[in-house]
């Protein structure tokens, strides 16, 4: 008898990554739809005013995502030059700051105004930002799994990235082009 133990397949724990994205994306919408908004903008950090705040801070987890694709098709060798030593530190440094700096505009989206769908782009920003954190709990859940199929976490991070875009498009995006540029810092 082998005392190596088999290991489970991989759909399971596929599935159970995407279910407990969906969970987690649901888990946001209800309680953004469901709790009385607040209608109050709570801070502000160093910025100007909460607007700002939340334009400038989507803009920078924005950016930090971008950095997160660049390196990972480095690591994955997509680029015409090879990956510097530094280049899996960068990734996982600009993953867990784009995450962080989105929290504050999350908390104000769904503590302040709530699931929303006053209009097609509000309910889609409500839709995308939910779906976001979701995708982020699966990234995060197949990140951390073993013995999946390789195209797995570059799918699921091409998917959270898909997501922060669309999320920013239509809040920050729409911000920015409808009044003609950023807001004062």
């Amino acid at each position: 008898m082998s005392t190596v133990a088999a290991e489970r397949p991989a759909a399971p724990r596929l599935l159970l990554a995407a279910l407990l994205g969906a969970g987690v994306a649901v888990a946001l919408g209800v309680y953004g739809n469901v709790h009385d908004p607040s209608q109050k903008l709570s801070f502000t950090l160093f910025f100007s005013s909460t607007l700002s705040m939340k334009v400038w801070l989507a803009t920078f987890a924005l950016g930090f995502g971008v950095v997160q694709v660049l390196s990972a098709l480095s690591l994955y060798g997509k680029l015409p030059f090879a990956a510097p030593s530094w280049i899996g530190g960068l990734h996982r440094i600009s993953g867990r700051l784009a995450f962080l700096i989105s929290l504050p505009v999350a908390y104000h989206c769904l503590w302040s105004l709530g699931f929303q769908d006053t209009d097609t782009r509000v309910l889609a920003h409500s839709l995308l930002g939910c779906a976001f954190y979701g995708a982020f709990a699966t990234k995060v859940t197949i990140v951390r799994s073993k013995g999946l199929p390789g195209v797995a976490l570059p799918v699921a991070g091409g998917l959270l990235f898909a997501l922060l875009v669309g999320a920013w498009y239509t809040s920050a995006g729409w911000f920015i082009n409808d009044n003609g540029g950023f807001p004062d810092f």
